[in-house]
């Protein structure tokens, strides 16, 4: 079993590492696009172009399905990408967890990307899955680029920023942008103690286990969390084959698939 995913930078580690942790028998292809990023600045025509780009290194190493683990590209890009691919590769897109967030009750803070936050999409997945909750969009400028270059000050800079714009009585946060989940823990713990004292744990919401589960499920195979860690890495640059940057080797996400490809940078 092979799964590619796709994003412009290390925001797919996240998936990638919830994809191991239920096959870890699976190869993987990781397809980024540093000769482009960031995406979101750029206009959804050469964001779509880019995109394309991407799934179509990772679609010629014929993985049996293609996660687009990257919010922006699969707003843009990823009906594209299915007319494209569709149906040889099944194409996976993601959606932020507003769904789960609503349904367990506000208020709800969704942390976005500012070209994210407002957008007449995900204004579409309030009003389609969280009619009558209170829900609060917080953008987050700087927050995916400090993730990305793995720049622990420019991180706590920007969480704390976005933590300051989020209302007291949330009950949870939706991680609106894929990677912000690399930095969870973070944003948990720069968030909670500004909350009320009435308010319980906060409860983050991703999209990573969910994207994995589904990916698992359009290709009809089982979880097997306990299969031996045989799957092979693959990273692609901009099509070109390399290794993982030293960055996401910050994160545990990063390191895990590393190590458990037996790969080294």
């Amino acid at each position: 079993m092979k799964i590619a995913l796709m994003d412009s930078g290390n925001g797919l580690l996240a998936a990638a590492a919830a994809v191991h942790r239920l096959r870890p028998d699976a190869d993987l292809v990781l397809s980024s696009d540093p000769d482009g990023m960031p995406w979101g600045p750029r206009t959804p025509e050469d964001i779509i172009a880019h995109a394309l780009d991407c799934a179509r290194s990772a679609a010629a190493l014929a993985p049996d399905a293609l996660i687009v683990a990257c919010n922006t590209a699969s707003v843009h890009a990823l009906a594209a990408i299915r007319a494209e691919l569709e149906p040889a590769i099944p194409v996976i897109g993601t959606v932020p967890a507003i769904k789960p967030a609503a349904a367990a009750g506000g208020p709800v803070a969704i942390w976005a990307t500012p070209g994210t936050t407002g957008s007449p999409y995900q204004r579409g997945l309030i009003r389609d899955f969280a009619a009558g909750v209170e829900v609060t969009e917080v953008p987050c400028p700087g927050l995916a680029d400090a993730v990305q270059y793995a720049d622990s000050a420019a991180v706590n800079a920007a969480v704390a920023a976005a933590a300051a714009l989020t209302p007291r009585n949330v009950r949870s946060v939706v991680l609106g942008c894929t990677h912000y989940e690399l930095v969870a823990e973070r944003i948990r713990a720069a968030v909670q103690p500004l909350l009320s004292p009435a308010v319980p744990r906060l409860t983050l919401y991703g999209s990573a286990e969910a994207v994995a589960a589904q990916t698992l499920r359009r290709i009809g195979a089982a979880p097997a969390p306990d299969a031996a860690p045989s799957g092979r890495l693959t990273v692609l640059l901009s099509g070109r084959e390399g290794s993982i940057d030293p960055a996401s080797l910050t994160y545990p996400e990063g390191r895990s698939l590393v190590e458990a490809a037996a790969v080294r940078p």
